[in-house]
């Protein structure tokens, strides 16, 4: 007789983990499918973001900045430095350590809330006597669940391009780039997005000689257009970074040595030559062998669960979350929808706000942001209000030694709403919470200026951003 639950979540990425955290904590009987098994075969929750992509990418960031403040940033300080240089191997075991470390709580937290975690790969079958019934196949096993609600939280995987096969070793997505065992001379990145941002600026830091072939004419076209004028001076003038924009990919051919790419950029033909080439290109939803023409369930043309507000999809008590469904591939936009989900499940009232989910690029320095550009506020007619101010003459930030970069604020002209902030530091990420709460609230400009903010500290910049709504910022 086949296990049945209230609630089967597929998926244990952060949306799916998180989901079944929620639904647990409501009472609810919960179980999760997920297939992911690690390299050296062990299977393992927390899905991409977990395993090969948010967390593995951060610690080698952490590592490699470190490494270029020791070179290039103590002496500054007073702190003479002489023969650093980099143990990849350690720096790789700190990484998968740290990785191992939050799997394995994932782990804890399954046994904690008492959630049944099933191996195996997840698909919809059919309508069953509890409810949904859920084929879980984990190689030469098959066992069949049901559910009064299911949930699906499969994911995305990275997107390759046509006629360029990725071996992981020459030609790598996120997995392969995150696992180098040398830093190679030369590496090639084709797109300039998030991913390819990050991944490019630890292998610069590390000594890698980086170009990356951007498809589209602008840089970082969904930032605002001050922080990508601001990103571009700082990552291609201060540190580098070979970007190439308006690029069409041609031909590429692999060697025993090395990648050779053919590609034409405003009419003139170029070759990129690389030890090793990373495509980051975007990611696609990770619906397939999910059993969704079988049950009827609505995929849209791009492969995406067709959803509502609060994540419902077109069958009955089946939900969608995360990367699967409409909104930004963001592990904490998933997470919200899974916390809103299983409430919903359970009877509660609960939603998700997409207006204000903050997006966030972790190089150095950060880029994070929360809320409408200025050229959507422009293109919407919204009339609007801006204020600026550097870190360049806050006392925290010389302090630390890194003066780079501003907080924008943007208000509604009359109403002094905020409507987005736009931030690029080293501590982007932390310093943009501060808006979302703001936001979420709906609070004025004026609200923030109001606001006592700790001094010396980098948060006076958005402080002072505030006033600057106004015009009336205190120190400039």
């Amino acid at each position: 007789m086949a296990q049945t639950f209230d609630v089967i979540v597929i998926g244990a990425g952060p949306a799916g983990y998180i989901c079944a955290i929620r639904a647990a904590q409501l009472g609810l009987a919960t179980a999760c499918i997920d297939e992911w098994r690690s390299a050296a075969g062990v299977p393992a929750l927390g899905g991409t973001c977990l395993n090969v992509g948010c967390i593995p990418s951060k610690a080698l960031l952490e590592s490699s900045e470190q490494y270029d403040h020791a070179v290039n940033g103590l002496a500054a300080h007073g702190i003479s430095v002489s023969g650093a240089k980099v143990d990849l191997a350690k720096m790789m075991a700190r990484k998968d350590a740290i990785v191992t470390k939050m799997t394995k709580g994932i782990e804890f937290l399954f046994r904690k809330h008492k959630i049944a975690w099933l191996q195996g790969h997840g698909g919809l079958v059919g309508k069953g006597d509890a409810g949904w019934r859920i084929e879980v196949s984990d190689g030469a096993k098959t066992q069949t669940t049901e559910a009064k609600a299911v949930v699906i939280a499969t994911g995305s995987n990275a997107r390759h391009l046509p006629g360029m096969s990725v071996d992981q070793e020459r030609v790598c997505d996120n997995i392969g780039a995150l696992a180098f065992s040398t830093v190679p001379a030369r590496l090639g990145v084709i797109g300039a997005g998030v991913i390819g941002l990050e991944l490019g600026s630890v292998w610069r830091r590390l000594g890698a000689e980086v170009t990356l072939l951007e498809m589209l004419p602008a840089f970082l076209p969904a930032a605002d257009d001050s922080v990508s004028k601001e990103a571009w001076k700082i990552f291609t003038k201060e540190q580098g970074l070979d970007i190439r924009l308006g690029v069409t990919i041609g031909r590429t051919e692999v060697g025993a040595k090395g990648v050779a790419v053919d590609y034409e950029q405003a009419g003139q033909r170029g070759r990129l030559e690389c030890d090793r080439l990373i495509i980051s290109v975007g990611r696609l939803p990770n619906t397939d062998r999910l059993g969704a023409e079988a049950v009827g369930l609505k995929l849209d043309a791009r492969g995406f669960i067709e959803v509502d507000d609060h994540c419902r999809a077109n069958l009955p008590n089946v939900f969608a979350i995360g990367d699967v469904v409409r909104g930004p591939m963001l592990a904490h936009k998933g997470e919200e929808e899974g916390v809103m989900v299983a409430e919903l499940i359970a009877g509660e009232k609960a939603h998700v706000n997409l207006d204000t989910i903050p997006w966030v690029i972790y190089t150095a320095p950060e880029i994070a942001w929360v809320g409408k550009t200025e050229q959507q506020l422009k293109a919407d007619g919204t009339p609007y209000r801006v204020g600026q101010f550097p870190f360049s003459i806050n006392g925290r930030a010389l302090g630390h030694g890194d003066t780079h970069g501003f907080v924008k604020m943007i208000a509604h002209q009359s109403t002094d709403e905020i409507l987005g902030v736009h931030i690029i530091n080293t501590h982007a990420a932390e310093l943009v919470a501060e808006a979302v709460v703001a936001m979420e609230f709906r609070a004025a400009s004026e609200d923030i200026a109001r606001i006592v903010h700790a001094h010396p500290s980098l948060a006076e910049v958005m402080h002072e951003a505030a006033l600057a709504v106004d015009k009336r910022s205190l120190n400039m």
